[in-house]
Protein backbone atom coordinates (compact mmCIF):
# COMPACT_ATOMS: atom_id res chain seq x y z
CA UNK A 1 0.00 0.00 0.00
CA UNK A 2 1.08 3.38 -0.66
CA UNK A 3 -0.59 5.06 1.58
CA UNK A 4 1.03 8.52 3.81
CA UNK A 5 1.83 8.12 6.64
CA UNK A 6 2.08 11.46 9.00
CA UNK A 7 3.52 9.90 12.49
CA UNK A 8 3.20 7.22 14.78
CA UNK A 9 2.02 6.49 18.12
CA UNK A 10 2.82 4.20 20.61
CA UNK A 11 0.15 3.78 23.37
CA UNK A 12 0.58 2.49 26.52
CA UNK A 13 -1.39 2.26 29.85
CA UNK A 14 -0.76 3.18 33.49
CA UNK A 15 -2.26 3.46 36.57
CA UNK A 16 -0.67 6.53 37.68
CA UNK A 17 -0.53 9.34 35.14
CA UNK A 18 0.94 12.38 36.92
CA UNK A 19 3.83 9.66 38.00
CA UNK A 20 4.43 8.71 34.55
CA UNK A 21 4.16 12.10 33.35
CA UNK A 22 6.82 12.86 35.37
CA UNK A 23 9.03 10.61 34.17
CA UNK A 24 8.69 11.05 30.67
CA UNK A 25 8.75 14.80 31.09
CA UNK A 26 11.28 15.44 33.58
CA UNK A 27 13.58 12.48 33.47
CA UNK A 28 13.59 11.80 29.92
CA UNK A 29 12.73 15.18 28.58
CA UNK A 30 9.87 14.75 25.96
CA UNK A 31 7.59 17.33 25.16
CA UNK A 32 4.28 17.19 26.11
CA UNK A 33 1.80 17.31 22.40
CA UNK A 34 -1.35 16.91 23.62
CA UNK A 35 -2.72 15.81 27.10
CA UNK A 36 -6.24 14.65 26.85
CA UNK A 37 -7.44 14.82 30.35
CA UNK A 38 -6.65 10.70 30.76
CA UNK A 39 -3.92 10.54 28.38
CA UNK A 40 -1.35 11.96 27.44
CA UNK A 41 1.10 12.19 24.38
CA UNK A 42 4.46 12.98 24.25
CA UNK A 43 6.45 14.03 20.82
CA UNK A 44 10.21 11.71 20.86
CA UNK A 45 10.86 12.43 17.39
CA UNK A 46 9.67 14.28 14.45
CA UNK A 47 7.02 12.20 13.35
CA UNK A 48 7.09 9.62 16.76
CA UNK A 49 4.87 9.99 19.44
CA UNK A 50 4.38 7.67 22.85
CA UNK A 51 0.81 8.44 24.71
CA UNK A 52 0.09 7.26 28.41
CA UNK A 53 -3.74 6.50 29.38
CA UNK A 54 -4.52 6.35 32.71
CA UNK A 55 -6.47 2.91 33.30
CA UNK A 56 -7.72 0.90 36.75
CA UNK A 57 -6.45 -1.77 35.72
CA UNK A 58 -4.01 -2.47 33.25
CA UNK A 59 -2.72 -5.59 31.70
CA UNK A 60 0.26 -7.32 34.24
CA UNK A 61 2.55 -8.82 31.69
CA UNK A 62 4.47 -6.00 29.89
CA UNK A 63 7.07 -8.26 28.95
CA UNK A 64 6.04 -8.54 25.20
CA UNK A 65 6.49 -4.65 25.02
CA UNK A 66 9.45 -2.69 24.25
CA UNK A 67 9.76 1.24 23.82
CA UNK A 68 12.86 1.81 21.49
CA UNK A 69 14.60 5.14 21.35
CA UNK A 70 17.00 4.76 18.37
CA UNK A 71 20.15 7.37 18.92
CA UNK A 72 23.56 7.93 17.46
CA UNK A 73 24.37 9.10 21.60
CA UNK A 74 23.88 5.68 23.49
CA UNK A 75 26.18 6.03 26.03
CA UNK A 76 25.13 9.98 26.27
CA UNK A 77 21.73 8.93 27.08
CA UNK A 78 22.77 6.36 30.01
CA UNK A 79 24.82 9.02 31.47
CA UNK A 80 22.20 11.50 31.58
CA UNK A 81 19.41 9.43 32.65
CA UNK A 82 22.03 7.48 35.23
CA UNK A 83 22.83 10.97 36.73
CA UNK A 84 19.02 11.64 36.77
CA UNK A 85 18.68 8.08 39.55
CA UNK A 86 17.60 5.98 36.71
CA UNK A 87 18.39 2.51 37.38
CA UNK A 88 19.21 0.33 34.56
CA UNK A 89 18.61 -3.42 33.64
CA UNK A 90 22.65 -3.52 32.21
CA UNK A 91 24.95 -1.04 30.89
CA UNK A 92 25.41 -0.33 27.17
CA UNK A 93 27.02 -2.78 25.49
CA UNK A 94 26.86 -4.55 21.66
CA UNK A 95 24.48 -7.50 20.81
CA UNK A 96 26.28 -9.10 17.77
CA UNK A 97 23.18 -11.15 17.27
CA UNK A 98 21.39 -7.98 15.88
CA UNK A 99 24.36 -5.71 15.20
CA UNK A 100 23.15 -2.82 17.45
CA UNK A 101 24.48 -1.31 20.97
CA UNK A 102 22.01 -0.53 23.28
CA UNK A 103 20.73 -0.17 26.95
CA UNK A 104 17.79 -1.23 28.83
CA UNK A 105 15.37 0.93 32.18
CA UNK A 106 12.66 0.44 32.88
CA UNK A 107 9.93 3.61 33.53
CA UNK A 108 7.69 3.40 36.26
CA UNK A 109 4.71 1.44 35.04
CA UNK A 110 7.26 -1.29 34.52
CA UNK A 111 7.56 -0.93 30.61
CA UNK A 112 10.92 -1.64 29.33
CA UNK A 113 12.79 0.95 27.56
CA UNK A 114 15.60 0.26 24.96
CA UNK A 115 18.05 2.87 23.96
CA UNK A 116 19.76 2.06 20.84
CA UNK A 117 22.44 2.66 18.07
CA UNK A 118 22.45 0.24 14.84
CA UNK A 119 25.72 -0.43 14.06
Amino acid sequence: MNLPIDSQITFLYTADLAKTAQFYEEIMGFSLTIDQGTCRIYQIAEAALIGFCERAQIPRDKSNVIFTIVTSDVDGWYAALRDKGVAFEKPPEINPKYNIYHTFLRDPNGYLIEIQRFL
